[in-house]
């Protein structure tokens, strides 16, 4: 049984494969395993696409990054049509409590990314955050802001 989520339900394509469930990801066009982290990620894409507008084409799920000498996993960029950055998810499963490491997580990661808008999400619970990097600065804000062309 697969948890209800504080996200808009989506008509997933799943697939009961001998007790595993998979689902087609329409980003990395392929089947995939439903991992609790994976269900709050499709979850959280289909929302940027349907209630935030932001093009499909425009969303890489699980991109690399290399963190000093780690190689570590974005769960979710977005990119504007020039190519930059201009959003970042972290996504845990519901089980998982966001708290000050998972918000330091993302910190690393966007010290590498420099991402003036971020996100974490569990599925249940939803933060985003405003980065001014030029000032050193960051703001929570209520709401996601929707995609804008430019």
């Amino acid at each position: 049984m697969l948890q209800p989520l504080n996200l808009p339900p989506y008509p997933f394509k799943i697939s009961d494969d001998n007790g595993t469930l998979t689902l087609f990801d329409e980003i990395r066009k392929k089947t995939i395993i439903i991992t609790p982290e994976e269900w709050v990620r499709q979850h959280f894409v289909q929302y940027l696409i349907k209630q935030k507008n932001y093009p499909r084409s425009l969303i890489k799920l699980e991109g690399g990054l290399k963190l000093n000498t780690l190689q570590k996993r974005t769960d979710i960029v977005v990119f504007n049509p020039s190519g930059q950055r201009i959003l970042m998810v972290e996504c845990k499963a519901p089980s998982v409590t966001i708290d000050q490491k998972t918000f330091d997580q993302i910190a690393r990661y966007n010290m590498v990314h420099k991402v003036s808008l971020l996100a974490v999400s569990n599925g249940l619970q939803h933060y985003y955050c405003t980065i001014d990097h030029e000032n050193c600065t960051y703001q929570f804000i209520e709401e996601l802001p929707g995609y804008v062309k430019g």
